[in-house]
């Protein structure tokens, strides 16, 4: 028997809300029955068989209607949607307005419907005591946890909440607190810039002044912990308060930026941990990213190192916005799989490929481009880690230059139409083989894109001899007259929260409890955030003419030293009393400061007022790549004098 195969549709399961809503309706059924029964039982000495049949059967034939009536009108009002334990006066106004008109109809409808007038009692009785049973159950949770929390602050000592934020976002999370969301924590204080709200009480919690009485509020109150419970505010707002609060010595929370409040509301676990974006010295870079998306919409992309800080922020924002196929590039198969999981829940129809492999296997590289014809590639896909590529010079070069010469090479022979080229501030005046090898990969885009122009494509050397494995580019196989692929660089300072970064690695010391370790107290870098380095990765492929090298103005340097007890603070310690900030001396290859542009390269201003484009530094094409096919022996040998061969290529490179 043939069986026949039919798709069956999953029951979703009854979720908690959905059962107590059915509680409270049937509830309110309940209490309109009884509230009307006892006006008209109270109206004659609380004794059943005095109640006439002429006012007693109008109410049993009319009541049962009216409740049904009453709940219709309450889901309308979506009172039933409401989060009792954050209820406030609206709620309890739009209960009051709900069940009056509610009474309303039903003295109208009784009286017109059985040509009988109630009693006035019945009609005024009825319902006031329909009010106050609706309201009774809502509010008597809020009672209950009240009751429950004054049990528990009974059991030893609670945490000192200062709450910043008088607004319905504060007063959520007040209540939330108040009512058992913030076990062993209580509310002290409020502070407010509005000065009306001032010397007042919000659930018996005084509003004690404005950002300037933090300190002394902290002080007075004996603070633990403090709650920023502002998300609208202005990024020099949100600045401005937080470094103040870092002062006191609290451990301090926040709601992130323009936090939505749902209609399940905001509570404590909104709550998270202040990180250094919240304290750069600058507002956050606000790019138009319109001719991004239109560029990428319907294209064939590819992202190589796609499961890194920066290449995973890529695929996710290209994913946002309907490319023809995403390709995710990398060698590390667990953070593929991370970033694959992630896209295929966010995003089911998105034709989504994540590969493994290295960029420093010619063949692999080949392979992908023939087989997926990328037309943009973000090449992300690097050694990053300054003084481990000290101790591992020959690999820094395999897998950053030559790596990054394979992909361009395999981009350009089959069509793609731009390669964008994830650069780092270290590439300027490097003193380290990592600064040095992307210094390199910059030279190798510039190369290609001047030979390209010069309509000399097919004079580009074939390097991909290397232990063993050869592999020519037929010329016959190409139109390298047809080659148009535009390539560019993008040059940034240090990511905060990447992988590897200074932020992560201070947070697990200041969790460990110390020490947390600073290479050199006047050591300075320049940050920024993931979003805003991806922002100008993808806005680089659209301003690319050929060669360039684009420059984020990051804005001012910040100190090490002050970020890492910056970050003490904000984990509510006292630096050099709580934790211990030990200097540990520079690390092979690292500098007191980064530069952005060498002294050479000149700034031309793009669309963006906070882009600029480094203008390239000459240098002689054909010596380069013959240089290029040394080092690329050199570096496969494992040659010991790797850095003095990197070091005749780029001139700013000195070894030490």
């Amino acid at each position: 028997m043939r069986e026949t195969k039919t798709k069956r549709k999953k029951k979703k399961p009854i979720e908690h809300w959905q059962v107590i809503t059915c509680l409270m309706m049937l509830f309110d059924v309940a209490a309109i029955h009884a509230a009307y029964f006892l006006a008209l039982w109270l109206r004659f000495d609380c004794v059943y068989s005095l109640i006439p049949v002429r006012y007693l059967t109008p109410y049993k034939q009319f009541i049962t209607f009216y409740a049904i009536g009453s709940v219709i009108l309450f889901l309308i009002a979506r009172l039933y949607r409401s989060i009792w334990r954050f209820a406030s006066y609206m709620e309890l106004l739009m209960t009051l307005a709900t069940s009056a008109l509610a009474s309303v109809l039903h003295a109208v409808l009784i009286t017109l419907i059985f040509h009988q007038r109630m009693p006035l009692s019945y009609y005024f009785g009825g319902a006031g005591l329909q009010f106050i049973f609706l309201i009774g159950i809502r509010f008597s949770y809020r009672l209950f946890l009240l009751l429950k929390r004054s049990v528990r602050e009974g059991e030893g000592p609670v945490e000192r909440v200062m709450l910043i934020g008088a607004g319905s976002a504060g007063q959520m999370i007040l209540r939330d607190i108040n009512h058992g969301g913030e076990r062993r924590s209580k509310v002290v204080c409020l502070i407010d810039d509005n000065p009306n709200k001032w010397h007042r009480y919000i659930d018996g919690v005084p509003v004690v002044g404005g950002r300037d009485d933090i300190l002394p509020a902290a002080e007075k109150y004996r603070i633990n912990k403090i709650f920023f419970a502002i998300p609208s505010a202005s990024s020099a707002d949100r600045r401005e308060i937080l470094n103040i609060c870092k002062e006191t010595g609290c451990a301090l929370k926040q709601l992130p930026r323009m936090y939505q409040e749902y209609e399940r509301g905001v509570s404590v676990l909104s709550l998270r941990s202040v990180s250094m974006e919240d304290l750069l010295g600058r507002e956050p870079i606000e790019t138009n990213m319109n001719g991004v998306f239109k560029q990428i919409k319907g294209k064939t992309v590819l992202v190589t190192g796609g499961g890194g800080s920066i290449g995973s922020e890529l695929c996710r924002q290209i994913a946002d916005h309907r490319p023809g196929r995403l390709i995710i590039f990398d060698i590390y198969e667990n953070n593929a799989y991370d970033i694959q999981q992630e896209l295929r829940k966010k995003h089911p129809e998105l034709d989504l490929r994540v590969l493994i492999g290295s960029v420093r296997d010619s063949r692999r590289v080949f392979d992908l481009f023939e087989t997926y014809r990328p037309q943009i590639v973000y090449h992300a896909a690097a050694h990053k880690h300054v003084p481990l590529m000290e101790d591992s010079p020959c690999e820094a070069i395999k897998n950053n230059t030559l790596g990054t010469y394979k992909t361009a090479y395999a981009a350009m022979v089959h069509g793609c139409e731009r390669f964008v080229l994830i650069s780092t501030d270290k590439a300027v005046n490097p003193t380290n083989i990592m600064g040095a090898s992307k210094r390199l990969c910059e030279m190798v885009i510039q190369a290609f894109s001047a030979m390209i122009k010069e309509g000399r494509a097919a004079e580009i050397p074939q390097l991909f001899t290397h232990e063993g494995n050869h592999r020519t580019v037929d010329p016959s196989r190409f139109d390298f007259s047809k080659v148009k692929t535009e390539f560019a660089a993008v040059r940034f300072g240090n990511v905060l929260g990447s992988n590897g970064s200074v932020v992560p690695l201070f947070r697990k010391q200041i969790e460990a409890g110390g020490p947390v370790t600073v290479t050199h107290p006047d050591i300075i870098r320049y940050f920024m955030t993931i979003s805003e380095a991806v922002s100008l990765v993808m806005l680089a492929g659209t301003y690319a003419k050929g060669g360039e090298i684009f420059v984020l103005d990051m804005g001012s340097p910040v100190s090490i030293d002050s970020l890492a007890r910056n970050l003490i603070k904000l984990s509510g310690y006292r630096p050099d009393v709580d934790i211990k900030i030990v200097y540990t001396g520079l690390r092979p290859g690292e500098k007191l400061y980064e530069e952005k542009l060498m002294a050479e390269e000149g700034l031309q201003k793009t669309e963006n007022d906070l882009i600029h484009i480094g203008a390239p530094i000459p240098f002689d094409k054909e010596e380069f790549f013959r240089q290029l096919a040394n080092l690329m022996q050199a570096a496969y040998n494992n040659k010991r004098n790797i850095e003095e061969l990197v070091s005749e290529m780029v001139p700013t490179y000195h070894l030490e």
